[in-house]
This record gives structure tokens, sequence and C-alpha cells, in this order.
């Protein structure tokens, strides 16, 4: 195999100045707290996503409602045992999140860390979601990115 001389696209900045939203997908793909494995399953074969936003689930300490994440390695693994889980009982207890404005790097640095292969994207202001991050989208970067 030869190795490819083109470096980069022209719209796609390095890693090195390359924020979170140079790289995440806009939008966030959500079910509620009771879908099934079977409902989550749907929509993710149906949009070919790998990763759905549980919406608002009330936390234990009985905080403001959080957003959790399934990945499609949660919905496996709950899928393995029974079809009528609730997303809220699958979801990721914790979820990392970062800002659209944050630098793409220390969000990858994140995704090591809380080795997480998904991260939220949160609207400061708002404080809703409008957009997630997945290693592959760092991925696109180190490989697309201007050399």
């Amino acid at each position: 195999m030869q190795a490819n001389t083109m470096h980069g696209s022209y719209l796609m900045p390095s890693l090195q100045h390359a924020t979170v939203s140079d790289a995440m997908h806009p939008g966030v793909m959500t079910c509620e707290p009771d879908a099934t494995v079977t409902e989550v399953a749907r929509m993710m074969a149906t949009h070919h996503v790998h990763c759905i936003a549980v919406m608002g689930v009330a936390p234990e300490d009985g905080e403001s409602p959080a957003w959790r994440l399934i990945s499609d390695l949660d919905l496996i693994g709950a899928g393995l045992d029974t079809t009528d889980l609730a997303a809220s009982t699958m979801a990721s207890g914790h979820v990392v999140s970062v800002e659209p404005t944050t630098p793409l790097r220390d969000a990858a640095r994140l995704m090591l860390t809380h080795r997480a292969t998904h991260l939220l994207v949160v609207d400061a202001q708002k404080r809703r979601p409008v957009g997630i991050l997945s290693t592959l989208d760092v991925a696109g970067v180190l490989a697309w990115g201007e050399g």
C-alpha cells in the first residue's frame, strides 16, 4: 500500500487548531427514559448512529434532570439479557460533556481519561445538548485536518 501524499482538507483545521464544533455531529438523537432496548436499537440502525441521548433522566439525589448516553456497546450489553430494559437503566451513569468551543485536543484527552467513546456537546448558555463528539470524529480530524 502506498502512502497518500495528500494533506488535509481545506474545510478541516488541524488537530492543533480544531475545536469540538469543527468535528462534532450537530444535533442529538434522543429517546425517552422508558424506551426499550428494541426501540433504541431500531433508532440506531435506522439513522446509522452509534449513540443516543436519553432525555432528562432524574438523578437519585433529587437534583435537576440530567442527560445520559446509550452507546451501541451499552445497547448490545443490555440486549443480550433482555429487550424490555428501559433506556434510563441501560444508559451510562456518568456523561462527560464539553462545549462547542472546547479545543478538540482537550476533548480527546477527556475521552482518554474517562474511557468514553462519545461526549455530549452542550451549549453553555442554554445548558442543552447541541451535538455528539465521537472518537471517530476525532480520527477524522487526524486523517483530514490540515497537516
